[in-house]
């Protein structure tokens, strides 16, 4: 039985463009792994204003993005998520 996948979790907040621009690199990432038909993680966002904890860990470092132990902050862009991802999810070639 395959494990599960881990999630891709965006940390951010309403307002913060560039937590907006890392949420529409993930859905294009996300999209091209469903069209080569790769592993695509579930993508989670999570409002740091909701969580004192999580508004302390991540306001100056808004947006995060991780999965798999591995973790982009500030300036996320499709080219860096879709390593991230690939880098959490496919198996080495060799």
């Amino acid at each position: 039985m395959t494990p599960p996948l881990p999630d891709l979790v965006l940390y951010g907040r309403a307002g913060c463009h560039l937590c907006e621009e890392a949420a529409e690199a993930a859905r294009l990432v996300i999209r091209d792994r469903e069209g080569r038909g790769l592993p695509v993680p579930r993508l989670v966002e999570r409002d740091i204003e909701a969580d004192p904890e999580l508004h302390r860990a991540y306001i100056e470092r808004i947006p995060v993005v991780e999965i798999g132990g591995r973790r982009l902050e500030l300036l996320v862009t499709a080219s860096k998520l879709a390593r991230l991802v690939a880098g959490a999810l496919d198996a080495p070639v060799g």
